[in-house]
């Protein structure tokens, strides 16, 4: 099998206003995570603060437990972030385990937080049809919401782990014959680390083998950013062997981490990484744009531009993210491969990714004369669960 490199020698021109927008963003990005993390950890304040709040006022708790409810909820507070801080310093088995039991437990917050909500409603509303109403009736509906917030959250829980095998067929111009019922393997979102592991990719592994496509395409956060061995985490890939081969573009989280050190294990093991680069596969161009390249409009349009793609042939792009859909259709691009919305994994994120990204948000798309794919991901970031949305791989079969 030979491969063409057309497009890798194109060099993205930008202009001297992108060029400065891009280095006041860089500079932003150096300073926003002690913004996000002080927004974030505020909020998680909050979120222990009104539990610790229903907790004591809906049920008789003495002193000294309200106390101890009170310390634990506060350690609690602190978990995710400081689990997160050190994930990205440090990877050993504590520091796994810690983020592990901060991440689940942030999943459990949400629907906890919301349960406690519903008590203030549902009290206040009981006042006014029984203004002496118990305490024992408070302390049954508290009982009842809180129930269901954990039945809730450990069905999540599960759910994230059961991956579903989705199938869709894609029509691309002037296909050639051979491609004609092949199958490939759209993969995303898989962010190993120090929640999915070795077993999860290995679980991967043996999911494409029994699917047994002729390609198999990576839409980026492979990678959760965290400090990792990353050979070892995608070491079962490697033995994947698809007759047209792995391909395999960044996404946001590989730039939280060691990007360059994600990509030199993934390329050791026989992954072909794009970065920025077009491929014949046999007659279909197969392009791959890492996150940090499609951040720029301008670049972005200058590297797809100067690739002079013909609309009436075949190609497929590798984007992580679901948008710049007016220059990748304007530079011809027949079919964009994405993941990174996750649907929104868990509600009620799943509302605003859809307000964020529209019908974009999961599925088969057109954006004109062109087809978006983005999958819901086979990962999970955060909290290790899914409701209201579920992990895929996604087997497409071209005509």
């Amino acid at each position: 099998m030979e491969y063409s490199f057309t497009g890798s020698d194109v060099q993205p021109r930008v202009s001297a206003p992108e060029h400065a927008q891009a280095e006041n963003q860089q500079e932003g990005r150096a300073s926003w995570p002690v913004g996000a993390i002080v927004i974030v950890q505020t909020i998680l304040f909050l979120g222990h603060w009104l539990l610790y709040a229903t907790w004591t006022s809906f049920w008789r708790v003495s002193p000294m437990a309200a106390q101890v409810i009170g310390v634990t909820l506060l350690m609690l507070s602190v978990s995710f972030t400081i689990s997160s801080v050190l994930s990205f310093k440090y990877s050993n088995g504590f520091v796994a385990g810690f983020y592990k039991v901060a991440a689940v437990w942030l999943g459990f917050l949400n629907f906890l937080v919301w349960a406690a909500l519903l008590c203030w409603a549902a009290d206040g509303f009981l006042r006014l049809i029984i203004p002496r109403a118990s305490i024992e009736v408070r302390s049954w509906i508290a009982l009842i919401l809180f129930g269901i917030a954990l039945l809730v959250s450990l069905c999540g829980y599960i759910n994230a782990r059961v991956i579903r095998e989705r199938r869709v067929t894609v029509k691309l111009p002037k296909l050639p014959e051979n491609w004609r019922g092949r199958k490939a393997l759209l993969v995303s979102d898989l962010h190993l680390g120090n929640v999915n592991g070795e077993g999860f990719s290995r679980r991967i592994a043996r999911l494409a083998r029994r699917l047994d496509p002729a390609i198999i395409f990576i839409a980026g956060d492979l990678y959760d950013g965290s400090r990792a061995d990353a050979e070892r985490l995608a070491r079962p890939l490697f033995e994947l062997e698809p007759p047209l081969g792995v391909y395999f573009a960044e996404g946001n989280h590989e730039d939280y981490g060691d990007a360059a050190g994600y990509c030199a294990a993934l390329r050791n093991g026989g992954i072909r990484v794009l970065r920025s680069e077009m491929v014949d596969v046999e007659g279909v161009k197969v392009i791959g744009v890492p996150y940090a390249d499609s951040v720029y409009p301008m670049h972005f349009a200058t590297f797809l531009e100067g690739l002079q793609l013909d609309p009436t042939q075949p190609s497929i792009l590798l984007n992580h993210v679901p948008n710049r859909l007016p220059i990748t259709e304007k530079a011809g691009v027949s079919l964009q491969l994405s993941g990174h919305t996750h649907g929104g994994q868990v509600f009620p994120f799943t509302w605003f990714t859809e307000r964020a990204f529209g019908k974009f948000t999961y599925g088969l798309q057109r954006f004109g004369s062109l087809q978006v794919l983005i999958s819901s991901g086979v990962g999970t970031w955060g909290p290790p669960m899914r409701v209201g949305t579920e992990p895929e791989v996604v087997q497409i079969t071209f005509e």
